[in-house]
């Protein structure tokens, strides 16, 4: 047999994906899942592990195979260190691996050093959660200028509304290089959700570890740890919530960041109160679960304004600006900062007025259908 005259099978696209922290891995899982399912993508995993812990417990929920680990995470690490950790690490893994496209989510330090590290191997990158923009470059920090530095490395962008699409549109990327998907996470979360509502044992298991739950209280779930909140924002929060706790209907609980930072200030000013749990950082599950029992929830962060209102959650962003305006604009969250009395009569109004909250429960999520990652394996191939 002539093997010459056999026609030539087309070669399999060399896909590497970088993560590094538990929200990337979380927005990561579905996009990895289905490029491994595709026959036509050869799929690595390249681990950072900016966040060691929190990674981790990600990678064993979802069973992502970890194909590269650089594990730079070391006790009191500084931007200094990750970008640097980095940025060396992924010099080797991309001699090694040789992906034709190297993939990177959102606006962390390893998103950004990942995309740059591709750019200085001249690899296209393609990036998940491109285009949002909150255009203040100091909040948050450095998230801002982590995805600007993303965004300008890449080749392809896939937008999750068609406003951070305009927002890349306007900063004169290729039109045709930019996909609205919808968001990632809420192809997770509606995964995990599922398999909670359809699982008793699992959410019996669930259940168990927060005895304390008062199901004739209204719960108040909380999460504050952002940088640009360090100098005097965690402590109006905490006010707010030790005003909140007065009120005989709620339950407050709080899983406190492992940032000093964070940390000290929360438990100086409300470890004591009555009706206000801090409680350890919560693994996914767990903390989906709290969600879902959650009739408001108050946050700092950014993925949470995604996940929430997918669950029927309003949300009080604690935040002077945010990259997700979608939801704002939406009315399925409202911006608060951190002034003790915005925060707390929001809160009352949503506690006190069903109308009012029937107004932010009840908004369509703008965030996404849950066939975000499809979608963005549909694009690559079509488009490489």
């Amino acid at each position: 047999m002539n093997f010459h005259s056999l026609p030539e099978r087309p070669r399999r696209l060399k896909l590497l994906i970088v993560f590094g922290t538990r929200p990337e891995a979380l927005k990561c899982f579905p996009v990895a899942r289905a490029a491994i399912d595709s026959p036509h993508i050869d799929t690595e995993i390249c681990v950072t592990a900016q966040h060691r812990e929190m990674v981790d417990s990600v990678i064993a929920l979802t069973g992502m195979p970890v194909d590269y680990d650089l594990d730079v995470m070391s006790h009191g690490q500084t931007l200094f260190d990750v970008t640097a950790k980095v940025l060396k690490g992924m010099e080797a893994v991309l001699e090694k691996s040789r992906p034709d496209i190297v993939m990177v989510q959102g606006d962390t330090t390893t998103a950004m050093t990942a995309a740059l590290a591709a750019f200085y191997k001249r690899v296209p990158v393609a990036h998940i959660e491109a285009g949002l923009r909150s255009h203040n470059i100091d909040s948050p920090f450095p998230e801002e200028l982590n995805r600007l530095i993303a965004g300008n490395i890449a080749t392809w962008h896939f937008a999750p509304t068609a406003e951070a699409r305009d927002n890349l549109i306007r900063e004169g990327k290729n039109p045709d290089a930019i996909f609205v998907t919808g968001n990632t996470v809420i192809d997770t979360l509606l995964h995990f959700s599922g398999s909670i509502d359809a699982d008793d044992a699992v959410s019996r298991e669930l259940a168990s570890r927060f005895p304390f739950l008062d199901a004739s209280k209204k719960l108040i779930l909380v999460t504050g740890h952002r940088r640009e909140n360090f100098d005097g924002g965690i402590e109006r929060i905490c006010t707010a919530l030790k005003r909140l706790a007065t009120r005989g209907d709620v339950q407050i609980v709080y899983p406190v960041h492992p940032n000093p930072n964070v940390r000290g200030v929360v438990a100086a000013e409300i470890g004591n109160v009555p009706n206000i749990h801090l409680i350890e950082p919560q693994d996914y599950l767990p903390f989906l679960y709290l969600q879902k029992r959650s009739y408001l929830v108050l946050t700092d962060s950014g993925g949470v304004q995604e996940e929430a209102p997918s669950l029927g959650k309003p949300v009080l962003v604690m935040r002077e600006n945010t990259e997700r305006p979608e939801g704002v604009a939406a009315g399925t969250a409202r911006l608060v900062g951190t002034d003790v009395e915005i925060i707390v009569a929001n809160a009352t109004r949503l506690l006190d007025d069903p109308a009012a909250y029937r107004g932010m429960a009840e908004t369509h999520n703008p965030y996404g259908d849950g066939r975000a990652s499809a979608r963005i394996v549909e694009e690559l191939l079509r488009h490489v």
